[in-house]
């Protein structure tokens, strides 16, 4: 593996609870790459990012994420991984009862930041990164779902990530506002970042065209 792959899966198996999703999964990512993960409903696109980020065990094979060996991680070990990932979901995940700012806080509290004035400067800086320099006091629903999904991004960016893990991130947007996250995620991975996109709008894959790697029959498959 060379030094710059921040992602490297060799023939490892991927179960969802007793049912095989990866016979051997491999692919390989370096830094700064923009990668789209596609293929059709239930071929494994989310249990592979689940993987990635120790949520579903791997027990076989070669994968290696971010600098850690995802074979017999530790649990403790795995907040320490997930601190060098930012993951960003469909559905925002965004606490209903707290502001942006709050949000965000309660991220940096819960990966051991301490220092307020540290906190609030590194919440201002992920903010004005993904446009929201002015929003912070407003609730999730006072939000559209574009600038919700900008939340989640500019979250994903808080602990300074290796890698950005995307999951179906405009799957609840406009086509219009689906082109301005993609934006902001190329603009991410130009910054040095690799991110890896699950998608099944392959429209912006022609827009964005960038490396494709497909799901299909318990394999991946670069195209």
């Amino acid at each position: 593996m060379d030094k710059e792959s921040v992602i490297y899966f060799r023939d490892v198996p991927i179960y969802q609870r007793d049912s095989m999703v990866f016979s051997g999964a491999s692919l390989e990512i370096k830094q700064g790459e923009f990668v789209y993960l596609i293929g059709k409903t239930g071929t494994g696109k989310s249990s592979l990012l689940k993987a990635m980020y120790a949520e579903l065990p791997v027990k076989q094979g070669e994968a290696m994420v971010a600098g850690f060996n995802l074979l017999g991680i530790r649990t403790r070990e795995i907040p320490l991984l997930r601190r060098k990932l930012g993951i960003i979901f469909q559905d925002f995940q965004l606490l209903s009862d707290r502001n942006v700012e709050e949000n965000l806080m309660f991220v940096l509290k819960a990966t051991g930041w301490k220092n307020k004035k540290e906190m609030m400067g590194q919440i201002k800086d992920v903010l004005q990164k993904v446009g929201l320099s002015t929003k912070g006091f407003k609730l999730p629903h006072q939000l559209s779902g574009g600038e919700q999904q900008r939340v989640s991004i500019a979250r994903s960016l808080l602990n300074n990530p290796e890698i950005i893990l995307a999951d179906e991130p405009t799957g609840n947007l406009d086509p219009e506002t689906s082109r301005e996250i993609m934006r902001l995620l190329i603009e991410i991975s130009q910054a040095g970042r690799a991110v890896l996109m699950a998608t099944h709008n392959y429209l912006l894959l022609n827009e964005f065209s960038s490396r494709i790697i497909r799901c299909e029959a318990g394999k991946l498959h670069s195209l």
